[in-house]
């Protein structure tokens, strides 16, 4: 819907997921919309060089947030957000239901 303003289709989903959880680490992201974790990654890192999105650190993850400082922030955010409302019902499900307890071992996805 926005790729052509953001850059990319993977670009979207990176800031639809955030906007919809407020945060996230790369591998969540990847697994979510079954792309690759470098692509979801280069994204990532170029948003936080652009200072929409600050890490930090926990444990070995690096989780990815809103910056609030970023001066476009709420611009950015209020952007997404209708995005999310005009998504499909169908898309808005399968993307972005947040898996809440590990998978069983041996279970196949």
């Amino acid at each position: 819907m926005i790729e052509g303003i953001l850059g990319n289709r993977t670009a979207e989903k990176v800031l639809l997921y955030l906007q919809r959880f407020d945060e996230g680490h790369a591998k969540e992201i990847a697994d979510v919309f079954g792309v690759s974790l470098s692509m979801v990654q280069r994204q990532l890192e170029r948003f936080e060089r652009a200072g929409a999105l600050v890490s930090l650190k926990k444990g070995r993850t690096r989780l990815f947030t809103w910056n609030p400082r970023y001066a476009f922030r709420e611009e950015l955010r209020a952007l997404l957000q209708r995005t999310l409302e005009i998504l499909p019902e169908s898309d808005r499900r399968s993307y972005f239901t947040r898996r809440r307890r590990p998978r069983r071992t041996g279970k196949p996805r």
